[in-house]
């Protein structure tokens, strides 16, 4: 919210004494759409977070006010259609490529809507400036409590502290019925961690001791974290002690401290002397080798255990079912609305206003899937805009101009980050602002005709988005499914094919367990449509589930074989269970898995 505040409403101020009034709106919707995209986390993801979108929004506004300029209404509408297929492709890509796609296309509409006398690079560049504005407060400002100490890191040591306490939260629940839910937190906090840690200047080798230790310390969770999924999966309760330890690692990560001693857990034995438990065995060893990594005071080399995705997989996910699906709805919402605001402008729809960009940057939002269900989509982004409408014409009529205005941005700029918790909050929050920058730009006051033009986006959008598509619908829960699946293979593989790599192992557990958690946000999502929508992922819960049991087999499989060679019955008739409601074949084994009796058994 301080980032927020000290953005948008400090660009205005200085474009408005500069006199440079025009660049001064544009740098602060470039700080605005930024700040939409600023979340908690660490400095080095927030480059990417924040820069790849705001290059996007550059090159569309660049884009836009080019074709804005030099084309007639008839070619201007075909070349943004032709821009929505390009942004709603490449949104299926990812987070940070869907705020990317969103901001080109938003921008674009701007572009091409909003007149002005300032050449399309000149524009572009005071976007960049915004927007650059933004990200150099959040790489130089300290977040609360991080004085302290090293406060560049601060964000990925609580990432890598999070991990540790999922770990413990999920020893203690163990048996009990909020064991699933657990394990699906730890799944949560080892992707926040491992995004954390993937920065720029983290890459394969860490460049100083300080990153080099958080590479240490991530890495020595990841055989706890597969421990303590394998205890998950054997279904018994363990004792509290085996918990204390993960969090003891969870505070020296925060403290920025040694470990010191870590209580063991009890390991139970046979007459043989061989452990009862084996997955409590490897927690004992995972919480040594834990021990020493923390205890090394000059890190050493570790490299991010992590399967990178490539370009291939994301040209892979634009052109996929799910891709070509969302933009080609994409295409039409964008282009129809371009078409239909161009053709109220003509009317006089607008009245004293000239600026028709609001409807295609409104379809753009609604359209956008990763935002929630479709229909809670229209109602929040129709209340949220009456609401903020409403709220900025009482607030127009009582402030001065233009300093009032400034204020206005600069309150609404630190509500942003607040805001972004719920869709109705933002929409509000960000048509305040929206509408505030436009009057001090010159725009003499629109907030009827925004409220019918959000209106006849939300009516366009609902339309569109039950049209029937080429091909099969849920392209895009297909899509997750089908990557999780690849990923659940290659885990199965890997483990029953005798490889003693265990960095590989654990990098294709992360991806397993990763994807089927994008997976299972995909069909929660398709699950919350309306029933038009929502029948076309019926079923698609089943296969997440028995994925879920695959690769948490597959964890338990992977413990159990390092310990004692073997797979007991449950673990083979678990793998048979899987993989037959999977339609999955099982690993037929090759040399390397001629030395493992239980992987000839499976083949």
């Amino acid at each position: 919210m301080a980032r927020g505040a000290l953005a948008a409403g400090p660009l205005l101020l200085a474009g408005v004494l500069s006199g440079w009034t025009a660049a001064g709106v544009l740098a602060a919707i470039g700080a605005m759409l930024a700040g939409i995209n600023d979340r908690p986390g660490s400095r080095r993801t927030s480059v990417k977070r924040l820069g790849v979108p705001a290059l996007a929004g550059a090159l569309g506004l660049l884009v836009g006010t080019y074709a804005g300029q030099g084309l007639s209404a008839v070619p201007l509408t075909l070349a943004l259609t032709g821009l929505g297929l390009v942004g709603g492709g490449v949104s299926v890509i990812g987070p940070v490529a869907s705020a990317a796609g969103i901001q080109l296309l938003v921008a674009a509409s701007v572009g091409a809507g909003m007149p002005a006398t300032e050449s399309g690079w000149q524009r572009a560049l005071a976007f960049l400036a915004g927007a650059g504005w933004l990200l150099l407060l959040r790489l130089a400002l300290p977040t609360p409590g991080s004085l302290a100490g090293d406060f560049r890191f601060d964000g990925e040591r609580r990432a890598v502290a999070e991990v540790y306490d999922a770990v413990a939260a999920l020893l203690d629940a163990t048996g009990g019925p909020h064991a699933t839910a657990r394990r699906a937190a730890l799944t949560a906090a080892l992707d926040h961690a491992q995004d954390a840690l993937a920065g720029p200047r983290l890459r394969r080798y860490a460049s100083s001791a300080a990153e080099r230790r958080l590479h240490a310390q991530y890495a020595a969770a990841l055989p706890l974290a597969e421990a303590a999924t394998a205890l998950f999966w054997v279904g018994e309760p363990v004792e509290e002690r085996a918990a204390e330890g993960p969090r003891r690692l969870a505070a020296a990560v925060r403290g920025n401290t040694v470990s010191g001693p870590l209580p063991a857990p009890h390991l139970p034995r046979d007459g043989g002397g061989a452990p009862v438990v084996p997955a409590l065995r490897a927690l004992d060893d995972a919480l040594l080798r834990a021990a020493v990594a923390f205890d090394r005071a000059d890190g050493a080399h570790h490299r991010l255990l992590a399967r990178r995705r490539g370009a291939l997989d994301a040209v892979r996910a634009a052109f996929g079912t799910g891709g070509r699906e969302y933009a080609l709805r994409v295409a039409l919402c964008f282009g129809g609305s371009v078409a239909i605001a161009q053709a109220l402008h003509r009317t006089g729809w607008y009245g004293p206003h000239q600026h028709w960009y609001w409807l295609p940057a409104t379809t753009v939002f609604l359209v956008k899937p990763d935002l929630g269900p479709l229909a809670s989509r229209v109602l929040c982004r129709a209340a949220g805009t009456v609401l903020g409408a409403l709220v900025f014409a009482g607030l127009a009529a009582a402030l001065p101009r233009p300093a009032g205005l400034i204020v206005l941005v600069a309150v609404c700029g630190a509500l942003v980050p607040l805001s972004t918790r719920h869709f109705a909050a933002v929409t509000a929050v960000a048509t305040v602002l929206v509408l505030a920058l436009v009057m001090v730009g010159g725009d003499p006051g629109a907030s009827l005709s925004r409220i019918g033009e959000t209106l006849l986006a939300c009516a366009l959008v609902l339309v569109v988005g039950h049209l029937p598509m080429p091909g099969q619908r849920g392209g895009g829960v297909r899509a997750r499914i089908a990557v999780a699946t690849d990923a659940a293979d290659a885990y199965l593989r890997h483990v029953l094919g005798g490889s003693g790599d265990r960095a590989e192992r654990w990098a294709l557990r992360r991806e397993a367990y990763r994807t089927l958690a994008e997976a299972r946000t995909a069909i929660a999502l398709a699950a919350a449509e309306l029933p038009p929508l929502a029948r076309h992922a019926e079923g698609a819960d089943v296969v997440a589930d028995a994925l879920e049991r695959l690769v948490d087999t597959t964890t338990a499989c992977a413990v159990h074989l390092d310990d004692t060679g073997e797979l007991t019955p449950r673990h083979l008739e678990q793998l048979r269970d899987a993989t037959r409601k999977l339609k999955v074949p099982l690993p037929a084994g090759g040399d390397p898995a001629a030395q493992r009796p239980a992987a000839r058994r499976l083949s």
